[in-house]
């Protein structure tokens, strides 16, 4: 397998989740600039029409990422029956207060229950989306994640920004080059980062602890990703299954342009 377990800091236990919640808060950012919001959508629409279902699970939401964006942009292009129901191994609290406060959007809710991506039997109904966050499991876990999905015969889509193509002593040597250059990024995104907070602002430009974890984590996930060959290799090894399909590729935009990569399993109907 290509794929390397590089260290990410955002997957120590002893990591802040305020933290992590701004490194998430830029990327939604980067996503909706580099057209993988709009390309995510043009998946997600398709897998729910095919599927027949208006709920959409998103596993791994962490603060709740890209994906309530995505609904919506869905609901805004005439799915008006779409709902989204985010959910997590370990529930963010903030999310929790803010997705299900009275008054909120009753298209969006976030689970206050722990989900375990890996029993899929235990989730909500829906479509199963993984955006972003597949590449922090270990090969065991993800291989489980795709089993459970298969065998309990739910919908899943995995989606991930980019493609592992670069080799790994490549990679390395491209640090020097790569860091800076995804340090400036945060610096540049900060400002359309919504909701902007203070804290945001003071660990970003006075204290500028955001842009250099969002610098190293955003290169340490590429190594990370499951590229398309170890995607076959991860399906490779589960059973056969007649009535469960696996589509994998590129993502793309509305225009055409490449915008990641996606792993769709959905029962034979």
């Amino acid at each position: 397998m290509k794929r390397k377990h590089v260290l990410e800091f955002e997957d120590l236990s002893w990591f802040p989740g305020w933290l992590r919640d701004c490194m998430t808060r830029v990327l939604v950012v980067f996503s909706r600039l580099t057209g993988a919001t709009d390309a995510m959508s043009r998946l997600v629409g398709r897998a729910a029409e095919e599927q027949g279902v208006d709920a959409v699970v998103d596993l791994g939401s962490g603060s709740g990422g890209v994906m309530p964006e995505v609904v919506e942009s869905l609901r805004r292009g005439g799915a008006t029956g779409l709902h989204l129901t985010m959910c997590d191994l370990y529930p963010n609290r903030d999310a929790i207060r803010e997705f299900n406060a009275e008054g909120g959007p009753a298209h969006l809710r976030y689970l206050p229950e722990p989900v375990d991506a890996r029993d899929l039997r235990n989730a909500p109904p829906g479509l199963k989306v993984m955006t972003n966050s597949f590449h922090h499991m270990r090969p065991e876990d993800a291989g489980a994640i795709l089993a459970s999905a298969q065998g309990s015969r739910q919908p899943l889509l995995v989606y991930e920004l980019a493609d592992n193509r670069i080799p790994f002593p490549l990679w390395c040597v491209g640090l020097v080059i790569g860091l800076p250059m995804v340090a400036l990024s945060a610096l540049v995104l900060t400002p359309l980062v919504r909701p902007l907070s203070v804290r945001q602002l003071l660990f970003t430009y006075l204290i500028p602890i955001i842009p250099l974890v969002y610098a190293w984590d955003g290169q340490a996930s590429m190594p990370r990703i499951y590229g398309l060959g170890d995607l076959d290799e991860l399906l490779s090894r589960l059973d056969d299954a007649d009535d469960y399909v696996w589509e994998k590729g590129v993502a793309r935009t509305d225009g055409g342009r490449s915008a990641g990569i996606y792993l769709l399993g959905m029962p034979a109907r």
